[in-house]
């Protein structure tokens, strides 16, 4: 069994990796800022927080494999902020389509929901993730029981939408959604085996943004 760093360290960590979440926002807007954004700011803008968001997610889900390729149970602790950053990128990219390229005008935004598979792909992603971000905390986590394990699945196809969105939004150069693909690919893979030989209390921690259990080793 790996011990687990002291608290100071786990601190730490966490806050470094709270910084580094925060970097892609910081660069963003200082390219903004500084007038470097380039001639279409609203779609820089809209593809960076949506690639980031995903990225994220994709972090997200590698913690679980990483944790038992590794056996460093205290990566868990790292998942729910991870997570809640994944849908806060995902969130802005939804509010600069929304505010900054539709302008709130929902009939517009209706029927590109309808009518672009693309971006039908990407709300569904969104509006799956949106539960797992509400029920993030251990207090919900007690709450829901064993229907919040059900509810935190959605997680894998929120991920497989979102590559599906990212795909679809690519007309010419397919090789950054592929790479995206084959990494959600290649996760899930890794995530499946020993699924069966797992009891429910180790599975009960499917989420992307949903925090470790309490006890450092029951999760899956």
């Amino acid at each position: 069994m790996t011990h687990s760093p002291s608290p100071r360290v786990l601190a730490w960590a966490r806050l470094t990796l709270f910084l580094l979440c925060l970097l892609p926002l910081a660069a963003l807007v200082g390219v903004g800022i500084t007038g470097a954004i380039g001639p279409n700011p609203v779609e820089v803008a809209t593809h960076t927080t949506g690639e980031w968001g995903l990225r994220l997610l994709l972090v997200t889900l590698a913690v679980t494999p990483l944790r038992r390729l590794t056996g460093w149970a205290w990566l868990l602790r790292f998942r729910r902020m991870l997570g809640l950053f994944a849908f806060f990128y995902l969130s802005l990219h939804l509010a600069t389509y929304l505010a900054l390229d539709q302008f709130f005008d929902w009939a517009a935004i209706a029927e590109d929901v309808r009518k672009r598979p693309y971006i039908t792909a990407g709300f569904t992603a969104f509006v799956l993730l949106v539960p797992l971000a509400a029920t993030s905390t251990r207090g919900m986590v007690r709450r829901l029981g064993r229907r919040w394990q059900n509810l935190h699945r959605l997680i894998y196809p929120a991920a497989a939408l979102g590559v599906l969105h990212f795909l679809w939004l690519t007309k010419a150069d397919l090789r950054e959604p592929m790479i995206y693909a084959g990494i959600l690919v290649l996760l899930l893979a890794l995530r499946w085996p020993g699924r069966a030989r797992q009891s429910p209390n180790v599975r009960a921690g499917l989420s992307a943004a949903a925090p470790p259990p309490e006890r450092s080793g029951s999760r899956r």
